[in-house]
C-alpha cells in the first residue's frame, strides 16, 4: 500500500488540476457566452487566430540575416529584370547604334538646317559658313540714365517765363520804373550760357557689396575691447531690403537752374560773409562770369555748413534782416483801381444763389418724373371701364345689327328705350376702345400685332365723329355706382338669392358658354345645337390648334424664363447641390450614429440583465471552492494528526 502522504498529496494535485479546468471551462463558457450576445446584438468578434508553430518556408526565409546598411542608399535603384527579347538577337541589336552611324544622322541634319537657313536667311547663312561671325559682335542697346526733368516741366517752365515776361513788357509799358517792379520784372533771359560749356558731373556710385566687404573685415580683424579706445568705423550699411538698394545715376540738371546769379564762394573779387572763409567748390569752372540773380533765389551751396548751429542761426539771422530792409523799402501803396464786371454777372450771381441750395441727381429725376408718369397712367386707368382695367377679352369687330330701329310699329316702350340706350353706348364705348385701347396692348405701350385690325381704323374714327364718346367725372361715375347697386339690391330681393360665388359664377359661366359654338369656316359663333357634326369637328380642330399654339408660346417663353434663371442662379444650384451632398452625408453620420447608439444601450440592457447572473454563478462556484477546500483542508488535518499518532507509536 502506498503511504498516506503520497495518497493525500495525489488527491490534492487532481482537486488542484479540477479546480484549474474548472476556471478555464467557466472562462471558454463566460467568452462564448459574450460572442453570442454580441453577434446577437449585430457586433462581429473576430477571432484571433493561433500564432504558427515553426518555421513557413513558402512565406519567409529560414535563418535570414539581411546584410548590413553601406554607404550609399540602394534603396531607389531599379533593378532590371532578364527579359530577353529573342527576335533581336543580331550583333548590331547587341552592339546598339554605332557612333558613326549617329554622326552621319548629326551631319545629316546640319546640312538641312542650314538649307533652310539660305533659303529663309541667306546673308547670315553666309556670314555663318564663312566664318565671319566669330568675330562679328552686335551692338548692345544703348542704355542712358533716366532724365530728371520731363517734357511736361520744360513747357510750365516756358509757359512761366512766357508769363513773366508779358508781365515785365507790360510794367514798361504802364510807366512803372520803381526799383520794387523792376527787382520783381527782372530780366532772366540767358546772357551768359558758360553753365553749358561744361560737362557736368556726374554724382559717384556708391559699391553697397564693397562697403560690407570692408565692413566684415574691419569687424573680423578688430582688436579686444579690453583695450579701450574707439570703436572700429564702419560704413552705413542700408537694411531697407533683403538686396541693397539700387542707385539710380541721374543726368545733372542743367536746363532748371537759376541763370543770374551771383555766386559767393569759391571766386576771386567775391565778398564772403562776415566771419566766414570762402571755401573753394570742387567741378566750378574757376573765373567765369558771374550772373545776375536780384531776388536771391539760389541758396549759397559752397558756404553751407548745415551741420554748424550757429551758421543756421547767423543765417535766419540774416534772412529776417533782408526781409525787413526789403518791406521797409517797399513804396507806398496806391489805391487807385477799378473793377470791371461782365455784363451778365449778376444775373449769374443770382441764378448761382438760387441753385445753391441743392442739386438734384440725374438718377433721382428720373425716378421722381417715372413715378408721376406711372400715377398719372394709374388714375387714367382708373377713368377707363372695368374691361380695360383688368384687360379683359374684348371683341375685335363691333356689332351695329344689335340695335332696334326707332321708327317701328308699335312704337318702343321706355324698358325697351332704356336698353337701346344703353346698348348705344356700349357700341360706342368698344368703337372708342377699339381706336385708342385695342386688345393685346402690352404694358408699357407696346402693342401686340391684332389679326385684321389697326389702331387707325377709318370704320372706327368716322363712327366716333357721329357718336362722339363722352368722358364722365368721378362724381358722375359714383353716381351711376350708387344707382346700380341699388338696382342690384332690388333684383337680389326680388330673385331671393344673395352673393354670387365664384363656383356658381363658373358654372353659370361653363353652361353658357357651353351652348355657344365658333365656326372657323364662317368666322362667327352660333348656337351648339344648331351646329351640324361637320361643324363641330371643324370648331374642335380649331380649338386644339389655338391650345397648340398657346402651348408652343408658353413653352417658348418658359424655357427662356429658365434659361435666364439658370445663368442667374447656376452658382446658387451648384452650392446648393454641394450643400445637400454634405447634409445627406451629415444625416447618414447620424443615422450610423443612432443606429450604434441603440445597439450599444441594447447591449448595455442585455449586459446589466446577465451581470448578476455571471455574479451568482461565480459566487456559487467560489462558495463551492471555498467548501470543498475547507473539507480538503479538514482531512488534511485529520491525515495529519493520523500521520502524528503513527510516527508515535512506530
Amino acid at each position: 500500500m502506498l503511504p498516506l502522504e503520497v495518497v493525500y498529496f495525489s488527491k490534492l494535485i487532481t482537486a488542484v488540476q479540477i479546480c484549474v479546468n474548472l476556471s478555464h471551462l467557466c472562462r471558454r463558457l463566460a467568452a462564448l457566452q459574450k460572442r453570442r450576445e454580441l453577434r446577437a446584438a449585430g457586433i462581429e468578434i473576430q477571432k484571433k487566430r493561433k500564432k504558427k508553430r515553426g518555421v513557413d518556408y513558402n512565406a519567409e526565409i529560414p535563418f535570414e540575416k539581411k546584410p548590413a546598411a553601406g554607404f550609399y542608399d540602394t534603396s531607389e535603384e531599379n533593378y532590371q529584370a532578364l527579359d530577353a527579347d529573342f527576335r533581336k538577337l543580331r550583333q548590331q541589336d547587341l552592339d546598339g547604334e554605332l557612333r558613326s552611324e549617329k554622326e552621319g544622322r548629326e551631319r545629316k541634319k546640319d546640312r538641312q538646317q542650314l538649307k533652310r537657313k539660305k533659303e529663309s536667311d541667306l546673308p547670315s547663312a553666309i556670314l555663318q559658313t564663312s566664318g565671319v561671325s566669330e568675330f562679328t559682335k552686335k551692338r548692345s542697346k544703348l542704355v542712358l540714365p533716366a532724365p530728371q526733368i520731363s517734357d511736361t516741366e520744360l513747357e510750365e517752365v516756358v509757359k512761366v517765363g512766357q508769363a513773366s515776361e508779358i508781365a515785365r513788357q507790360t510794367a514798361e509799358e504802364s510807366g512803372i520804373t520803381n526799383s520794387a517792379s523792376s527787382t520783381l520784372l527782372s530780366e532772366y533771359n540767358v546772357t551768359n550760357n558758360s553753365i553749358a560749356l561744361r560737362t557736368p558731373k556726374t554724382p559717384a556710385a556708391q559699391d553697397r557689396i564693397l562697403q560690407e566687404a570692408q565692413n566684415l573685415m574691419a569687424l573680423t580683424n578688430v582688436d579686444t575691447p579690453l583695450k579701450g579706445g574707439l570703436n572700429t568705423p564702419l560704413h552705413e550699411s542700408d537694411f531697407t531690403g533683403v538686396t541693397p538698394q539700387r542707385q539710380v545715376v541721374q543726368t545733372p540738371n542743367t536746363v532748371l537752374s537759376t541763370p543770374f546769379r551771383t555766386p559767393s564762394h569759391g571766386a576771386e573779387g567775391l565778398t564772403p560773409h562776415s566771419g566766414m572763409t570762402p571755401k573753394p567748390v570742387v567741378g566750378v569752372t574757376p573765373g567765369r562770369t558771374p550772373l545776375r540773380d536780384k531776388l536771391n533765389i539760389n541758396p549759397e551751396e559752397g558756404m553751407a555748413d548745415y551741420s554748424d548751429p550757429s551758421y543756421t542761426k547767423h543765417m535766419e539771422r540774416e534772412s529776417r534782416e533782408n526781409l525787413r530792409l526789403g518791406l521797409m523799402g517797399l513804396p507806398a501803396p496806391k489805391n487807385d483801381f477799378e473793377i470791371v464786371l461782365p455784363e451778365n454777372a449778376e444775373k449769374e450771381l443770382e441764378d448761382h444763389n438760387a441753385d445753391d441750395t441743392y442739386i438734384e441727381d440725374a438718377a433721382d429725376a428720373d425716378a421722381r418724373k417715372q413715378s408721376i408718369r406711372e400715377m398719372e397712367r394709374i388714375k387714367a386707368l382708373k377713368r377707363m371701364h372695368k374691361a380695360v382695367q383688368k384687360d379683359l377679352p374684348r371683341p375685335s369687330e363691333v356689332n351695329e345689327t344689335i340695335l332696334r330701329p326707332l321708327n317701328v310699329e308699335p312704337p318702343l316702350t321706355d324698358l325697351q328705350k332704356s336698353e337701346e340706350l344703353i346698348k348705344k353706348e356700349m357700341i360706342t364705348m368698344l368703337h372708342f376702345d377699339l381706336v385708342h385701347h385695342p386688345y393685346g396692348e402690352l404694358p408699357g405701350g407696346k402693342k401686340g400685332k391684332v389679326p385684321g385690325f389697326g389702331p387707325g381704323s377709318t370704320e372706327h374714327l368716322s363712327y366716333l365723329e357721329h357718336n362722339p364718346y363722352e368722358k364722365y367725372s368721378k362724381e358722375d361715375i359714383k353716381k351711376a355706382e350708387e344707382l346700380l347697386a341699388q338696382e342690384m339690391e332690388v333684383v337680389k330681393q326680388g330673385m331671393g338669392h344673395g352673393e354670387l360665388s365664384s363656383e356658381a359664377y363658373n358654372q353659370v359661366w361653363e353652361e353658357c358658354y357651353s351652348q355657344v359654338l365658333f365656326l372657323p369656316g364662317q368666322n362667327r359663333y352660333t348656337r351648339a345645337n344648331l351646329a351640324s357634326k361637320k361643324d363641330r369637328i371643324e370648331s374642335l380642330e380649331k380649338r386644339l390648334e389655338i391650345n397648340r399654339g398657346h402651348m408652343t408660346t408658353e413653352a417658348k417663353r418658359a424655357a427662356k424664363m429658365e434659361k435666364k434663371l439658370k445663368i442667374l442662379l447656376g452658382g446658387y444650384q451648384s452650392r446648393a447641390m454641394g450643400l445637400i451632398k454634405q447634409l445627406n452625408d451629415l444625416w447618414d453620420q447620424i443615422e450610423q450614429a443612432h443606429l450604434e447608439l441603440r445597439t450599444f444601450e441594447e447591449l448595455k440592457k442585455h449586459e446589466d440583465a446577465a451581470i448578476p447572473r455571471r455574479l451568482e454563478c461565480l459566487k456559487e462556484d467560489v462558495q463551492r471552492q471555498q467548501e470543498r477546500e475547507k473539507e480538503l483542508q479538514q482531512r488534511f488535518a485529520e491525515f495529519m494528526l493520523d500521520k502524528e499518532a503513527f510516527q508515535s507509536k512506530y
